[in-house]
């Protein structure tokens, strides 16, 4: 293990979508030392989806958007984490990050952690013409505009940010990342 990640973390943050929410939370499940940011989106997406907040508290600790200055934010400030992961990220927390906007628990953390210089991987769901992706009853077509896609390139070019669209990138993403930290995925399947 490196120094860098000698007794830090990954900070993981949710935010309203469920395009790839499953996918997404079954990878966070495989790293080693995560907690959970969630939105106020989040919050009433996860339990749509089958995740009851409780639930998801029994294998992370969970930090919830209940502040207006964004409280959680601060531990950003202690270095408790290498990594910050955006996933899944809604067009709403794409455009936010990529503008400048925080003002929520999830684009206040990736506009702290750019500032801290700490490695953030956002995986935006609007990145394609079209995106088929399951509703909490059912699967639908969506069509992003050409809005939301030039908001995912002006993420891009962001410092310290990596986007990814897929879950084998996001996978392939956060694999680089263990590697850089001298780390590897939890092998238990608890």
């Amino acid at each position: 293990m490196t120094a860098a990640a000698a007794g830090r973390r990954f900070a993981w943050a949710i935010t309203g979508s469920g395009h790839y929410l499953e996918e997404a939370l079954a990878i966070a499940a495989r790293l080693p030392d995560v907690d959970l940011y969630l939105s106020a989106a989040a919050e009433e997406v996860l339990p749509m989806y089958g995740h009851p907040i409780e639930t998801l508290k029994t294998r992370y600790r969970v930090f919830r958007d209940r502040t207006a200055s964004a409280v959680p934010v601060g531990t950003l400030y202690d270095e408790r984490y290498h990594t910050l992961v955006i996933a899944p990220a809604t067009s709403n927390t794409v455009v936010k990050c990529a503008l400048g906007i925080s003002d929520t628990l999830p684009t206040n953390m990736f506009a702290q952690a750019g500032k801290l210089g700490i490695p953030c991987i956002v995986f935006a769901c609007d990145t394609e013409p079209v995106v088929v992706t399951r509703s909490p009853h059912d699967w639908v077509t969506l069509r992003p505009r050409r809005l939301e896609l030039d908001n995912v390139e002006r993420l891009r070019a962001i410092e310290f940010c990596q986007v990814v669209r897929t879950p084998a990138e996001l996978e392939a993403a956060l694999q680089a990342r263990l590697a850089q930290l001298e780390l590897a995925w939890n092998t238990s399947s608890s």
